[in-house]
């Protein structure tokens, strides 16, 4: 496993954060520092288009597709680069990071050619369609149908938590297309145009006051018979292979907003005093443990070039990251006291510590719950026998 880079990578991180540094200083300066990931929606697609403008979108796609063909080194010094520079998230992240790879691993030709060019360019949006009321991490359970009619797929049903899907123009959904079927059996994977008579969007307001989850609602919704990703009834196959590049390059950017978060506590520790005790110092020293920890496991798991199967660090990835920031966001509280639990503002405006503890609430819930990740971790990752589950 590789933990340094040469000197050459540390050339293109020069670049990279020359290139970052740059633009948020210039035309995007207003954005710089954004956390909340439904802030300034425009502006926020208006610099995906400027980041495919200069293939900084996608690095690590083929030229062919809007990408640089970026070695995993690069990647990763990118992702990292972009979360020092106080770049805001990426409001296309499902689109590059899932559906994109999905689409080239999964994807016929006519669908590479007709949705990855624009998904490089920050013009399609993507949103995904996994959870519903009844089916959160199980995602064996979904009930939302789809039938062909036409030359179409119909479906109905409900899903929910999907992030962004208000401001998307594109959903992947997972749905039960073989009646009586149950459990992973009968499922496929559709791709369908957002703005129809047959989607309705309603938000979820949350306790910090954003709203970047909604319910989707899908009444006779359409798509081209042609908008499936692998065959009828391969939609576990290809949900499980989307697995894979959900604990893809961006995990390492994920973990320099971490450290950036680890920062902000240690200055407040030292601002307001709360680092002389030495119980708070204990549990600091703790995080950063935790944090090196994860940054070379995540290493280990990118080191896994076989996509086909999921391997133990990607099974444990979540889980470890999950449990360690919810109890980061608990450490921030602790260090900040009662100012941590009172704004100057009447419509829930939080600064980043108090964000950080109301976030990391649904860390160990969202992408798989920790009893989930333990199921996966015990039956695919150690082979122990499945759990009982009645309806499979």
């Amino acid at each position: 496993m590789k933990l340094g880079f040469s000197p050459e990578e540390e050339l293109f991180r020069k670049e990279c954060a020359d290139w970052l540094n740059a633009e948020m200083a210039g035309e995007f300066r207003d954005i710089r520092g954004i956390t909340k990931l439904t802030a300034s929606p425009e502006r926020r697609k208006e610099w995906e288009q400027r980041l495919g403008e200069a293939r900084w979108g996608c690095i690590g796609w083929p030229e062919s597709w809007g990408g640089r063909n970026a070695t995993l080194a690069q990647q990763v010094i990118f992702a990292e680069e972009y979360a020092r520079a106080g770049v805001p998230g990426r409001v296309n992240h499902i689109g590059i990071e899932l559906a994109g790879p999905t689409i080239l691993a999964f994807g016929t030709e006519e669908q590479k050619q007709r949705f990855l060019p624009d998904i490089a360019a920050g013009k399609t949006i993507f949103c995904q369609g996994f959870s519903e009321p009844g089916a959160g991490s199980d995602l064996a359970s979904v009930r939302t149908k789809g039938r062909l009619e036409g030359g179409e797929w119909v479906v109905n049903g409900q899903k929910i938590w999907t992030s962004l899907a208000h401001i998307s123009d594109w959903i992947f959904v997972v749905t039960r297309t073989e009646e009586g079927t149950k459990g992973p059996k009968g499922l496929t994977f559709l791709m369908m145009p957002i703005d129809q008579p047959g989607i309705e969007i309603r938000g979820i307001t949350q306790i910090n006051g954003d709203a970047e989850f909604n319910e989707t609602f899908f009444t006779d919704a359409r798509c081209a018979a042609d908008s499936m990703i692998g065959a009828v009834g391969e939609g576990w196959k290809i949900a499980m292979g989307l697995l894979a590049f959900e604990r893809g390059v961006s995990t390492l950017g994920q973990q320099m907003g971490f450290r950036n978060e680890l920062d902000e506590i240690i200055a407040a520790a030292r601002a307001n005093g709360a680092a002389q005790d030495p119980l708070i110092r204990q549990r600091i020293a703790r995080a950063e443990i935790g944090l090196r920890l994860m940054r070379y496991g995540a290493l280990r798991m990118l080191s896994n070039t076989d996509h086909s199967k999921i391997d133990g660090a990607a099974l444990t990835y979540k889980i470890q990251w999950a449990t360690w920031r919810r109890s980061l966001g608990e450490l921030a509280m602790d260090v900040l006291g009662q100012a941590g639990e009172v704004t100057d503002g009447s419509t829930y405006e939080w600064g980043t510590l108090p964000n950080l503890f109301l976030y990391s609430r649904a860390d160990t819930i969202y992408g798989g719950t920790n009893q989930i990740q333990r199921n996966l971790i015990a039956e695919r990752g150690l082979g122990m026998p499945r759990e009982p589950r009645g309806d499979i």
